[in-house]
């Protein structure tokens, strides 16, 4: 549950930003795009997600005493889907621009939407590149991966979806492009490809620290081991600070629903590290 004090210091963050970019705002409504944002993020650090407990609490202890009701925040959310990302992003330069973060650690983590038996009753997704596979939990599930990018003490900066048949190394080329030139990345072994880590060192001056593989034609130093393997775990606590912030299952109608759902647990961690 966030405090007082960090549900204001979110809102003003959120308000500030969306001022700074001059984002346009209806001066009829009763209840911002600020405040919709900040209800939406409370629902996801909170109550799992659940956006008739938020706005119930955000109203009956006066943050929001004009709040919409659940039909009409849904509706006034989904505007306001692809600015979510745009203030993630925003936040996120803070890290690599001013706080010259160049540590960062690469991961990714299944989010199924149904149970496998219940696959072609699925109505939110569709086709058999959903359908992917967890080495580490050896089961499928069907429904999408999250790529995560955070720094070294766990602070979310980038995300990436993908469908879950996807490999993992095919999303590292976008996020190499998120970070500073001079920066280095930690990764497991499904990142491996000898060919991306010399364009990401020639190209866009990128040091790929992936872990090897027993059999890996380029070997590590029992060093370079300890440090990969130290950092690894780090990015392995965020995930799960992400996923204890899931519902039993995530209720969405529609896909689009469900990605933004997702990005509210994100974001939600991310404002929750950064705002101390």
């Amino acid at each position: 549950m966030l405090c007082k004090d960090k549900i204001i210091s979110i809102f003003c963050l959120i308000d500030d930003i969306l001022q700074g970019i001059n984002h346009p705002e209806d001066v009829r409504r009763h209840v911002s795009d600020s405040e919709i944002i900040l209800t939406a993020i409370v629902s996801s650090t909170s109550f799992y997600g659940n956006h008739c407990s938020a706005i119930k609490f955000m109203k009956e202890y006066g943050f929001i005493p004009k709040m919409l009701d659940k039909s009409r925040f849904n509706r006034r959310l989904h505007k306001v889907g692809r600015l979510l990302y745009e203030l993630f992003e925003i936040i996120s330069s803070y890290f690599k621009d001013f706080c010259c973060e160049m540590q960062y650690i690469i991961d990714s983590f299944p989010v199924a939407v149904c149970k496998n038996m219940r696959i072609t009753n699925s109505k939110i997704l569709k086709g058999k590149k959903y359908r992917g596979y967890t080495a580490s939990m050896r089961n499928y599930f069907y429904g999408v991966k999250v790529q995560l990018l955070t720094t070294k003490n766990g602070i979310p900066i980038a995300f990436h979806f993908t469908p879950g048949k996807t490999a993992d190394i095919k999303a590292l080329g976008k996020m190499i492009d998120k970070l500073p030139a001079e920066a280095s990345i930690y990764g497991d072994s499904a990142y491996t490809d000898y060919g991306l880590e010399d364009f990401a060192l020639m190209k866009k001056c990128v040091l790929l620290k992936i872990q090897r593989k027993s059999n890996a034609k380029r070997t590590d130093t029992i060093e370079q081991k300890n440090e990969k393997l130290k950092m690894r775990k780090r990015v392995e606590t965020t995930i799960s600070d992400i996923k204890k912030m899931f519902p039993r299952t995530i209720h969405a109608v529609t896909l689009e629903g469900f990605l933004i759902k997702l990005t509210l647990f994100v974001f939600g961690l991310q404002l929750n590290k950064a705002i101390n």
